[in-house]
């Protein structure tokens, strides 16, 4: 079982220590669950999401979630925890997702200021209209204000890099 808890010291690797990468089976949700407390409250559904973490000595410490809406998967959650961000885990945990995903056409609402890092992963902005009207729903109370949300509807197309 993973656990959420946290290392000693300030989240830097250690020596020896590398980073493992992998899909989450459903029983280890609830780990996910805890680590994006934090964040927006985000949890994991077994039923329509798959989850990609990092894990450095059993503690995760980033995530991205793959959401299955009717008409679309959308990309969201991805999350990396303060004291173990800028070593690259939200880009080890992207790539998972994209690779594993590459089947499928794949939606976002991307943070703004993280628009950039994600076209690196091959997504382009779109006009909201575009996403899947599953993908959509979840910022209707944005009223097309996506700039006031400082969001950024984009898309992927199915395929490898």
């Amino acid at each position: 079982m993973i656990t959420a808890a946290v290392l000693p010291g300030s989240g830097a690797r250690p020596i020896g220590v590398r980073p493992e990468v992998r899909e989450l089976l459903s029983a280890e949700f609830p780990a996910a669950d805890e680590v994006w407390r934090e964040y927006h409250g985000t949890t994991g559904d077994p039923a329509r999401d798959r989850i990609f973490a990092v894990l450095l000595a059993g503690r995760i410490v980033s995530l991205a979630r793959c959401r299955r809406h009717p008409d679309g998967l959308e990309v969201d959650g991805v999350f990396t925890p303060e004291d173990c961000r800028g070593r690259g885990y939200a880009r080890m945990a992207m790539n998972a997702l994209v690779v594993a995903c590459h089947n499928d056409d794949l939606y976002m609402y991307a943070v703004e200021s993280l628009a950039g890092f994600y076209a690196e992963f091959g997504f382009v902005s779109i006009p909201e209209r575009d996403l899947p009207p599953g993908v959509r729903e979840r910022y209707t109370w944005a009223a097309g204000n996506m700039e006031g949300a400082e969001v950024r509807p984009m898309f992927r197309r199915a395929g490898l890099f």
